[in-house]
C-alpha cells in the first residue's frame, strides 16, 4: 500500500527547547493514519499532526477497544537515525490487537509507516544522551454503535514526540496487597488502554504514601511478583538476575527481552520463574539483595531506590553502586548510539525500507 504524504507547511520545531523536554508533552510535526473499513485497511497517509473529529458514539469510548505500542527512534555517534528492534514491535501490536478482538495491522505497512515517518521528522530526534524520539502507535475502534460487540471499523495512528529521560532519578515502590492489575486469562499480556486506567487509584494511593509506583503481586494469593506500573522488575540475589516469566498476566516487554539476551551473553546467570514476594523479603534480610531495576521502552533502565511490602522497607543502593543495572543500561543505550558493537543485529536505520 502507498502512503500519501500531507506535509506541513511550516515546522513548530522552533518551539523545542531539546535541553528541556517534558516527556510526553511536545509533539513532531506530522502523524501517520490509516482506516480499517469493510474487512481491508485503507487511506494510509502521513499528515500534518493535528486534532481530528471523533462521533460520541465511537465504540472506543464505550467499550474499551484501545491498545497501543511505545517505541524509539535515535541517532547514532554519525548523525544516522536508528530503530531499535522496530519488527517486535509490529508483532507485539498485533498481539495485542488479537486479545483484544481488533484486526492485524499488516507488518510491513506497520514498518514502512515508521520509516517514512521518522525519516520525514528526524530534526526532531533529540541529540542529548538519554533522549529520544519517542513513537506511539496505537489502534482504535470508531464504528457508531451503542452495543457490546467487536467494532468493524478501526483508525490506526503513529505520532511522535522528542523525550528526555522517564524517569530522571531513582524511585521508589509499593507492593500492593488489596489491588490487582492482571488475572490469569485476563488482558495483562496486551498493551490494552484499560490496563492502564485501572492502575491509576492504587498508583495515587501509591503516591499519597510518599512512593512512586505499585508493584503488583499476583492476582489470587497476592504472593508473586508480577510487574511494576510501567516496566517489567528484575532482581539480583546474590549475584543472579532473577526476573518474573510471562505467564500470561505480565506483558512481553521488548527491552526486557533485551536484558535478559545481553546478561546471559555476558555470562551472567539468569532466572526466568515466578518470583515470591517473601524470597525478596528474605534476600533483603539476609544482605542478598543487590539490586532492584526496571526495564521499559520509555525508561529503558529505573533504578529502584526502595521496596515496601507489609511493614518491611527494602532500602537499595545508590546507582552508582547497581553493576548490573549500570551495564545493561550502558549497553543498550551504546547500541543505540552505535558506540557499542550490535551483535544482535537490532538496530536498523531510518529509511531502509526493507526493514526487517
Amino acid at each position: 500500500m502507498e502512503i500519501r504524504v500531507q506535509k506541513v507547511a511550516q515546522s513548530r520545531i522552533g518551539e523545542i527547547d531539546f535541553d528541556n523536554i517534558p516527556f510526553g508533552r511536545k509533539f513532531s510535526d506530522h502523524m501517520f493514519v490509516c482506516d480499517y473499513e469493510d474487512g481491508a485497511w485503507k487511506d494510509a497517509r502521513i499528515v500534518p499532526f493535528d486534532y481530528f473529529p471523533i462521533h460520541p458514539a465511537s465504540m472506543s469510548l464505550h467499550y474499551g477497544q484501545t491498545i497501543f505500542e511505545g517505541m524509539k527512534a535515535t541517532k547514532g555517534k554519525d548523525g544516522q537515525p536508528l530503530f531499535f528492534r522496530p519488527e517486535q514491535h509490529a508483532i507485539r501490536i498485533n498481539a495485542s490487537a488479537y486479545r483484544m478482538c481488533m484486526p492485524a495491522f499488516p507488518e510491513d505497512l506497520f514498518l514502512k509507516a515508521l520509516h517514512q515517518l521518522v525519516d520525514m521528522d528526524q530534526a526532531w530526534i533529540p541529540p542529548q544522551e538519554g533522549s529520544a524520539l519517542y513513537l506511539r502507535p496505537y489502534m482504535f475502534a470508531t464504528d457508531e454503535f451503542i452495543g457490546v460487540k467487536p467494532s468493524s471499523k478501526y483508525r490506526f495512528i503513529v505520532f511522535t514526540c522528542p523525550v528526555g529521560p522517564y524517569y530522571p532519578k531513582p524511585i521508589s515502590l509499593l507492593a500492593d496487597t488489596h489491588y490487582i492489575r492482571a488475572a490469569h486469562g485476563g488482558t495483562g499480556e496486551a498493551k490494552a488502554g484499560g490496563n492502564y486506567g485501572g492502575s491509576l487509584l492504587p498508583a495515587r494511593l501509591a503516591n499519597e504514601q510518599g512512593y512512586d509506583q505499585i508493584m503488583w503481586l499476583d492476582a489470587k494469593e497476592f504472593k508473586y511478583v508480577q510487574e511494576v506500573g510501567t516496566m517489567n522488575i528484575f532482581f539480583v540475589m546474590n549475584g543472579k538476575v532473577v526476573t518474573p516469566s510471562t505467564d500470561g498476566t505480565i506483558l512481553r516487554g521488548i527491552t526486557r527481552d533485551s536484558i535478559l539476551t545481553i546478561l546471559k551473553d555476558a555470562g551472567y546467570e539468569v532466572e526466568e520463574r515466578p518470583v515470591e514476594i517473601t524470597e525478596v523479603v528474605e534476600a533483603y534480610q539476609k544482605g542478598e539483595l543487590d539490586e532492584i531495576f526496571g526495564s521499559g521502552t520509555a525508561a529503558v533502565v529505573a533504578y529502584i531506590s526502595k521496596l515496601k511490602y507489609l511493614d518491611t522497607v527494602m532500602e537499595m543502593p545508590e546507582p552508582s553502586a547497581c553493576k548490573v543495572a549500570n551495564f545493561v543500561k550502558q549497553t543498550i543505550n551504546g547500541i543505540r548510539s552505535k558506540t557499542v558493537e550490535d551483535k544482535f543485529n537490532w538496530i536498523v536505520p531510518v529509511g531502509n525500507a526493507l526493514a526487517r
